[in-house]
């Protein structure tokens, strides 16, 4: 009974750990997504600043 009870914390307790690293790991995808996106969005408005700037000012 002791060593049932011995896996099964010890099963419990790495699915917690992979919960908690695809938490992590999520959590990080989706600031990164973010930040990628408004840098993304910054080079795209210095792109149409320069495009419709004259020449002599480029």
């Amino acid at each position: 009974m002791n060593t049932l009870m011995l896996v099964c914390a010890s099963a419990a307790s790495l699915a917690l750990g992979v919960l908690a690293a695809y938490g992590v790991c999520w959590l990080a995808f989706t600031i990164f997504r973010v930040h990628s996106q408004s840098v993304a969005a910054a080079r795209v408005a210095k792109v149409n600043l320069n495009a419709e700037a004259p020449a002599s000012q480029v």
